[in-house]
């Protein structure tokens, strides 16, 4: 199979996309997340292809984006009244919600759960294209399975080339990590997956606590222990330990690191991220990607231990190797 790469601003390549996912093709697209391996979330036959060609285990359920909240009752039933305060406040954007799918959903699309994950991504040409071919489609981040996420399409084409019929380009992401998952049981909220949207960004929209558990056992997307690893090794130590690695480094090594005392090393293999939150996700897996074509071990400062930090933190454990 030869992968086509299609310029989103273009009308036709644009449409182009849509109808390969009609026929039931994959085509890789652009979220304001990272960059998403799409399948036509109505057409069993196309989603199993998204497990094969990621190596993805079937038992791990995918996550539908839709083209507005208009779509929820064809995807989710019962839909509850909490949710429509929230989604005029978080859709389109970065929030999946977990909820009972619908009984015409089929079990491929939520790895045999009775649970769905839904959210309107922003990104225009996506909702555009969504919006004109009527679909909602199930896309897992646009890489193999527990790797790297992707966030520019080349990323995309240095492991999915060949396997999968289009990527839809547009650029690198604006958010640059993936969603937040929240789920709502028992009139509890939890965050399965810790995201850009936080605990205290939805407490004024919930008529329920927000908690995030330390740990949990309920399958979602990227819970698994370990998930968005390089191949590189990795490994996460205090400034005060890369110090020394960093005055004389090992062969084979590469370096992320943020704080001022550390930013002086900046050299070919040592990448310094920035100080803030919001400039440290967008830029992370595009670093970490830069590093993983270079070294064979990345060593990678410790996040601050800061709330806003959690997903930060949440991504580099599960991808270090030790």
């Amino acid at each position: 199979m030869k992968t086509e790469l299609l310029n989103a601003w273009d009308p036709a390549q644009l449409r182009r996309a849509g109808e390969l996912l009609k026929a039931g093709e994959l085509v890789a697209i652009p979220t304001e997340t990272v960059y998403g391996l799409a399948a036509d979330a109505t057409n069993p036959e196309a989603v199993s292809g998204i497990f094969t060609a990621k190596q993805r285990p079937r038992a791990h359920p995918l996550i539908v984006h839709l083209a507005s909240a208009d779509q929820l009752p064809r995807w989710a039933r019962p839909v509850p009244d909490w949710v429509h305060k929230l989604v005029e406040r978080f859709w389109p954007g970065p929030l999946t919600l977990l909820l009972d799918k619908h009984p015409r959903v089929s079990s491929i699309v939520t790895g045999g759960l009775s649970t769905i994950g839904l959210r309107v991504p922003n990104q225009p040409v996506v909702l555009e294209l969504l919006e004109q071919f009527d679909l909602a489609v199930a896309a897992p981040s646009a890489n193999p399975y527990q790797k790297l996420s992707p966030t520019t399409a080349g990323q995309v084409l240095a492991t999915l080339d060949g396997k999968i019929a289009a990527v839809l380009d547009d650029g690198p992401c604006a958010v640059g990590t993936e969603s937040t998952i929240l789920r709502v049981h028992r009139e509890t909220a939890e965050i399965l997956r810790s995201g850009p949207i936080s605990a205290d960004d939805l407490a004024p929209f919930l008529p329920f606590p927000v908690h995030t558990p330390a740990s949990h056992g309920l399958a979602v997307s990227g819970n698994r222990k370990v998930h968005y690893r390089p191949n590189a090794g990795l490994f996460i130590r205090s400034a005060g330990e890369l110090l020394p690695l960093l005055e004389s480094p090992p062969e084979g090594a590469g370096f992320l690191v943020y704080s001022p005392g550390l930013a002086h090393f900046a050299a070919d293999r040592v990448i310094v991220m920035p100080p803030e939150h919001r400039g440290y996700r967008k830029v992370l897996y595009a670093s970490l990607h830069e590093l993983d074509q270079q070294v064979r071990q990345i060593w990678v400062e410790s996040p601050p231990d800061e709330p806003e930090w959690l997903d930060i933190r949440d991504r580099l454990g599960r991808a270090a190797s030790d």
